[in-house]
């Protein structure tokens, strides 16, 4: 395999494409030092499949690989049909995994050292321009151990990757991208969430960070987080609300706290969480918590 004389434009990183068998959530998580590695490496479509192109990445495996697996191919037949045709398959990286939890995973002989991948059951990572191997057992493992929604477990597989040594070049930009029917904003896409650091010195880091704050806003209430706004906790938020200035005056009624909670779900961008009159959710009262404790 090469190891000098790397050329800019080579997209050098490491990935993972998963998918979540009870969700049917598809997604792709990438790291790299490479600006905006979001922008080219991640691929995916609900009920279809998700796929990672790197290395002298080629768009037309996002494009042509899902319309090959939404024709009924598997993930491994898919990566066949694509490197068989593509005269700079040496060159080339790719992981693929489809709607029935298939997975493959390429990497041409000409990728830069280290390069491979691990592919299993719901998922394949893989890598170039690695520290070693252990970046990607790294990965596999950790996806494979963790519990949670799919975009926590190929967050977590990812950082696993860094730890373990990731891209020998260092850090720059990061991805996350997962979809599933209905799923994006207003339930007309499938993009249920797609977050990109484009530069930063703590790319993954950052993301983690990011994909938090998605959580927060645009994932809906647990049942069990939902609480009656009464006795001290109806003290304790009339009060917050007047110091954020939602509430203009010092002794509110009840319709008064009321409104001026649900203006502050929608200003502060809580949609998801809205609850019927009289109701809150625990997240949202943690979160105006944080903002009196930043005031102080």
């Amino acid at each position: 395999m090469k190891k000098n004389n790397i050329p800019k434009d080579y997209v050098n990183t490491y990935s993972i494409v998963g998918f979540d068998p009870e969700t049917k959530e598809l997604g792709v998580a990438v790291a790299s030092k490479f600006l905006s590695v979001g922008s080219i490496v991640p691929w995916a479509k609900a009920g279809v499949g998700a796929v990672a192109t790197q290395s002298w990445a080629n768009p037309l495996y996002g494009i042509e690989g899902l319309e090959l697996m939404a024709e009924g191919k598997s993930a491994e037949e898919v990566v066949n049909i694509l490197t068989e045709n593509d005269e700079q398959k040496l060159l080339r990286q790719v992981g693929m995994v489809d709607a029935n939890g298939n997975s493959a995973t390429y990497s041409g002989s000409e990728c830069y050292d280290w390069a491979g991948g691990i592919a299993g059951q719901n998922f394949a990572c893989q890598g170039n321009i690695l520290t070693g191997p252990e970046v990607v057992e790294a990965m596999a493992a950790t996806f494979q151990q963790t519990e949670g929604d799919l975009a926590t477990r190929l967050l977590k597989a990812l950082e696993s990757g860094e730890n373990a040594g990731g891209d020998r070049r260092g850090k720059q930009s990061a991805a996350l991208l997962i979809v599933k029917e209905n799923g994006g904003y207003g339930g007309v896409t499938d993009r249920y969430l797609d977050l990109r650091v484009d530069d930063h010195k703590e790319p993954v880091k950052e993301l983690g960070r990011i994909l938090d704050l998605h959580q927060l806003y645009f994932k809906k209430s647990n049942p069990e987080d939902i609480l009656l706004v009464e006795g001290d906790l109806k003290a304790k938020l009339s009060a917050a609300l007047q110091k954020l200035n939602f509430l203009k005056v010092d002794q509110p009624t009840d319709d008064e706290i009321f409104e001026a909670l649900k203006d502050f779900h929608l200003i502060e961008n809580f949609d998801e969480r809205v609850q019927e009159k009289g109701k809150v959710d625990y997240k949202v009262v943690e979160y105006i918590d944080l903002l009196l404790q930043d005031e102080e």
